[in-house]
């Protein structure tokens, strides 16, 4: 089993049940829950709302990412997730 640690708590956890948030080297994409074939840059979210505000109010998953986190991600990760 691979284990990651959650950007917003810092609790680590098998990577099966976090969100992987990675971007891209390639094409400068943030992908959501892309597949393990997908290279870039990643950081890892637990799947509930205070983790993940957590990490957007603290400027961690940006930090974490070394690129801009847009309005549009962070609206998609607090709604859909």
């Amino acid at each position: 089993m691979v284990e990651r640690k959650c950007v917003g708590c810092g609790i680590i956890k098998d990577r099966e049940n976090l969100i992987k948030i990675t971007a891209q080297n390639s094409y400068c994409d943030i992908i959501v829950n892309g597949g393990p074939k997908i290279f870039g840059r990643s950081a890892y979210l637990c799947y509930n709302n205070s983790c993940i505000e957590n990490a957007l109010k603290k400027n961690k998953l940006q930090k974490a990412l070394k690129v801009p986190v847009t309005q549009e991600l962070k609206g998609k990760l607090l709604n859909e997730l």
